[in-house]
C-alpha cells in the first residue's frame, strides 16, 4: 500500500502565543497554543503587566495598549485562558497565573488584544465606528495620531482596508464624521498606488506644509452617535470649541445641517444634551436667518465672547443619515 507519512511540526518557545488580525504581528488579537490548538485569552483582568510578557515573548518590544472587547474581531477556537495575572517579569504567557486551562465565564466577543511597541514603522487602527469602520489612527511612539483626510483618498483606503483584514473599502469619509482624534495629525501623506498590502510599503511625503483641516470640517457634531446629530462644535484658530445655546434655536441647526451635508434640523437641544465639551466656547448669542451657507456666517456676540459654560453647549440632530 500506499506509504504513511508523518509530518513533524517543531515549535520554538515563541510560537505559544501569537497576535492575530491586527496591523503586524506585533498587534493584534492575543492566541495561545494548547495541546495543538490555537485559542483566545478573555479580557477579564487583562492589563499592562500581562501585555509586556506577550511583547516580550514575541519580541516586539514594549506593550503600547491592552484591548478587550475583541477589538481585532472575534476568534473561532477555543478560550484557553481567563483571569490572566501576571507580574509582569515571566519569560512566557503560559507562566502567568490564570483560571486554568479552558476554564472560563467568558465568550469571543470578549478577546484580550495587545498593540506592542515593534518594528514597524506603522500600526494601523479605525476608532469610533464599529469593526472595520472609523477614522484612520496611526501609531506614533506611544500616542494615536490621525490621519488627515486632506490626504486620504480611495488607493489609500484600499491598502488601509486589506492591512486590517478588512475587505474592499465602501466609502471614504472626512475624519470628521468619526468625531476628533485625541493625538495630533499624522506628519506623513500617503501616495499608495492600492496594490500595497500594508501602508509602510507605501510611499509617502510629509504633509506639514498644510494645515489639515478643510473648510467643510470648520464645523461638526460630536457625542451623538453619528455625524448628523450631536454637540456643535466649531473650528477657530486651529481649535475646537463649542456653542452656547443662548438663542439656539431651528433656523441656526437648518444651516448647521445643511453645512454638513445632513438633511434637514430635526430638533435643537441645549443644556448639553449630548455632554459638555473640553473646549473654549467660541460662539454665543447665534442668529442665522437660516440661508447662511455656514455657520460662521452667522452674526453672534463674537468669537470667544459668552455668558456660558460647558454645561450650555448647543446640539442638534438632523434628519441625515446616521452611521
Amino acid at each position: 500500500g500506499a506509504p504513511i507519512v508523518f509530518t513533524l511540526y517543531i515549535l520554538s518557545s515563541t510560537d505559544s502565543v501569537r497576535l492575530v488580525d491586527g496591523s503586524s504581528h506585533c498587534a493584534g488579537r492575543v492566541e495561545v497554543l494548547h495541546r495543538g490548538q490555537w485559542g483566545s485569552v478573555c479580557d477579564d483582568g487583562w492589563d499592562m503587566r500581562d501585555a509586556a510578557v506577550v511583547c516580550r515573548e514575541l519580541g516586539c518590544g514594549e506593550a503600547v495598549d491592552v484591548l478587550g472587547n475583541s477589538h481585532f474581531g472575534p476568534g473561532s477556537g477555543p478560550i484557553w485562558m481567563d483571569d490572566v495575572d501576571c507580574s509582569g517579569s515571566e519569560s512566557t504567557l503560559k507562566n502567568c497565573r490564570s483560571a486554568g486551562w479552558g476554564k472560563h465565564n467568558c465568550n469571543h466577543t470578549k478577546n484580550a488584544g495587545v498593540i506592542c511597541s515593534g518594528k514597524l514603522q506603522y500600526i494601523l487602527r479605525l476608532v469610533g465606528g464599529p469593526r472595520c469602520t472609523g477614522r484612520v489612527e496611526v501609531l506614533h511612539g506611544k500616542t494615536w495620531d490621525t490621519v488627515c483626510d486632506a490626504d486620504f483618498d480611495q488607493q489609500d483606503a484600499e491598502v488601509v482596508c486589506r492591512e486590517l483584514g478588512c475587505g474592499a473599502p465602501v466609502k471614504v469619509l472626512g475624519a470628521a464624521a468619526f468625531g476628533r482624534g485625541e493625538g495630533q495629525v499624522w506628519s506623513e501623506e500617503l501616495h499608495c498606488t492600492g496594490n500595497e498590502s500594508q501602508i509602510h510599503l507605501c510611499p509617502s511625503s510629509s504633509t506639514l506644509k498644510h494645515n489639515c483641516f478643510h473648510e467643510h470640517d470648520s464645523v461638526w457634531l460630536m457625542d451623538g452617535g453619528g455625524h448628523c446629530s450631536g454637540r456643535v462644535e466649531v473650528l477657530h484658530r486651529g481649535q475646537w470649541g463649542t456653542v452656547c445655546d443662548d438663542d439656539w434655536d431651528m433656523r441656526d441647526a437648518a444651516v448647521l445641517c445643511r453645512e454638513l451635508g445632513c438633511g434637514e434640523a430635526v430638533d435643537v437641544l441645549g443644556n448639553s444634551h449630548f455632554g459638555p465639551g473640553s473646549g473654549p466656547v467660541w460662539m454665543d448669542d447665534v442668529d442665522c436667518s437660516g440661508s447662511e451657507s455656514t455657520l460662521k456666517n452667522c452674526t453672534s456676540a463674537g468669537w470667544g465672547k459668552h455668558d456660558c459654560n460647558q454645561t450650555k453647549n448647543a446640539g442638534v440632530i438632523c434628519s441625515g443619515k446616521m452611521l
